[in-house]
């Protein structure tokens, strides 16, 4: 199945590429997700609790960000199997900059097997789209959040 859309984020395509890449935002932001670890350079370990209608579940997987290009594009690679059945898929993000608002071209393919494949494509479209418009209003929030300033530690030579 192929999941396509644009989605625009009022902030710079710099803040909102340095979200995209950082695993603390990205857990936040992605719709039903417990833990994401670092295992890796540009992999983690996932786990996510999700569901369609009346198959939910917890999938458990892995996530590797590809062909980084900061920042303008990247690729994201998912796979997870869970009681539900299995997803497997990669989207590619594309960010272009308009006057200081950030355009989001993602475009990707998802493959899901077990009993989630069951409810029928036109659902598991649904809510893919639903899911991507959480993620996307989350990591907008998290990308117009004013950064911390980061404090040097004290200088321990001073008398």
């Amino acid at each position: 199945m192929k999941i396509e859309g644009t989605q625009e984020l009022h902030a710079s395509r710099d803040r909102v590429y340095a979200c995209l890449i950082d695993s603390q935002v990205l857990q936040r932001c992605i719709p039903g997700c417990e833990s994401l670890e670092k295992t890796g350079e540009d992999a983690y370990a996932v786990t996510i609790r999700a569901g369609i209608g009346a198959i939910k579940g917890t999938f458990k997987g892995s996530v590797r960000l590809e062909d980084m290009r900061p920042p303008e594009h990247y690729r994201i690679v998912v796979e997870g199997k869970g009681g539900p059945g299995f997803v497997k898929g990669s989207g590619d993000f594309d960010l272009e900059e308009r006057d200081g608002v950030t355009v989001i071209k993602y475009q990707g393919d998802l493959q899901v097997g077990g009993g989630i494949a069951g409810i029928g494509q036109r659902m598991i479209e649904a809510a893919a789209k639903m899911m991507a418009s959480r993620f996307f209003n989350a990591l907008e929030v998290e990308a117009t959040k004013p950064q911390e300033a980061t404090v040097p530690p004290p200088d321990s030579s001073l008398p």
